[in-house]
């Protein structure tokens, strides 16, 4: 298992950290900042899911019109994760 951090753009959150196992199964997601019950409750959802099926539902999450969301960012991070780990 290997773990990735990630710094977030255009949201509250200031560092996303999570692990992806040789099968791409998502693990141990944590968000430095943001609120709590949605970045919580997105780490909890995330846990033991595969990571390709994770960004086609995150993808594209907007929050208060900023274009981006803490779900989106963490979509863009397993997106870079996978191709770091090709």
């Amino acid at each position: 298992m290997k773990q990735f951090v990630f710094t977030p753009k255009g949201v509250c959150s200031m560092r996303i950290r999570f692990e992806i196992d040789e099968q791409d199964v998502v693990h141990n997601v944590q968000f430095l900042g943001g609120c709590p019950g949605n970045t919580v409750g997105v780490a909890t959802l995330a846990e033991g899911q595969n990571a390709h099926q994770l960004i086609a539902k995150l993808k594209g999450i907007d929050c208060r019109g900023r274009g981006t969301s803490c779900p989106d960012q963490l979509a863009k991070a397993l997106v870079q994760a996978l191709e770091e780990n090709k």
